[in-house]
């Protein structure tokens, strides 16, 4: 029978330090969702222009993020973009790949949620004479948020367990913490716990509060205030 070796003494030493590294984690996953839904739905309504002159490069370029790899986009934000003049901290290219390469895919699932709406519901809203603006204000984009949550709730969640990969640029997350702390201390079996439970507890934590705003949201969407 294989006997765990758990160190508590070292559990407790190197728990602050994942912690903080989790704030970071966090941070970087909250202000890149943000970011990736307001790019998501942007990209969304362009997508749906009549204009080809506007549509089309909308399209190309959601396809043009999604079909490179979220790593090489954060390389290119962190060591391509000074050769133009603008460096940006670790933390902030994080938080802007994130939400850009996101954004792309959320964009998607925020077309099929609008396209869903039902034909019926766009006439009613041109023969009450209403403006574009308040036809998805009021009546598109409350029906169609119910259909977009769980979608959106999965990406935010795929996005919280990419962010290692920001560790290529120096952000120091938990995944990166508890290596260095492995390496300094040789022991990696109370970290690299430590990062997994951390992860778990949160993508749980996450899931569940999706599910209670997906309860929120009639399933026959709003009506017309």
């Amino acid at each position: 029978m294989i006997e765990l070796d758990w160190d508590w003494e070292f559990t407790w030493e190197v728990l602050p330090d994942l912690l903080n590294a989790a704030q970071i984690t966090l941070s970087a996953t909250l202000l890149g969702s943000l970011l990736a839904i307001g790019v998501g739905l942007a990209l969304s309504l362009l997508r749906r222009s009549p204009s080809r002159w506007i549509s089309w490069p909308v399209y190309w370029l959601v396809e043009f993020v999604r079909s490179t790899p979220l790593l090489v986009q954060i390389f290119f934000l962190y060591y391509v973009m000074p050769e133009f003049g603008v460096s940006l901290s670790p933390m902030t290219t994080g938080v802007l790949a994130l939400g850009a390469h996101y954004g792309a895919y959320l964009s998607e699932v925020f077309r099929s949620g609008i396209d869903g709406v039902e034909k019926g519901q766009w006439e009613a809203a041109r023969a009450l004479n209403l403006s574009q603006f308040m036809t998805y204000r009021d009546i598109v984009l409350p029906q169609a948020l119910r259909a977009m949550i769980p979608a959106t709730g999965n990406y935010i969640i795929a996005m919280f367990k990419e962010t290692p990969q920001l560790s290529a640029i120096t952000l120091l997350e938990m995944l990166q913490t508890a290596k260095i702390l492995g390496s300094e201390n040789f022991r990696y079996l109370e970290p690299f716990t430590l990062v997994g439970l951390l992860y778990l507890a949160f993508s749980i934590v996450a899931a569940l509060g999706v599910h209670q705003i997906e309860r929120r949201f009639p399933k026959e969407g709003f009506s017309l205030r």
